[in-house]
């Protein structure tokens, strides 16, 4: 088994934040919001297959399958309407 990290935050803060967001522009319709979004989890990893691991580690309960981009990285995605939860994983060299 490799190594990997996700990272992570605080569960119940992050729910309550978006929860907070929702109930912000249901009060103020006159904010615009984005024609899409997307929420994204980073997996860090080494190596390719900790990365690889490491992604299908959230998308199995995410029930989304493990996507091979090519040059190290990976990703899963589910889309909830025109909002994506995205996990990614990149190369370390490709981070900043």
């Amino acid at each position: 088994m490799s190594d990997y990290v996700i990272r992570s935050g605080d569960r119940a803060a992050f729910l309550a934040g978006l929860r907070e967001l929702i109930d912000f522009l249901t009060a103020n319709p006159a904010v615009v919001v984005p024609r899409r979004a997307s929420v994204a989890a980073l997996v860090d990893a080494s190596d390719s297959d900790g990365r690889r691991e490491g992604v299908a580690s959230i998308a199995t309960p995410l029930g989304a399958p493990t996507e091979d981009l090519g040059r190290g990285y990976f990703d899963a995605r589910r889309e909830f309407g025109p909002v994506a939860y995205v996990v990614l994983a990149i190369p370390p060299g490709e981070r900043q």
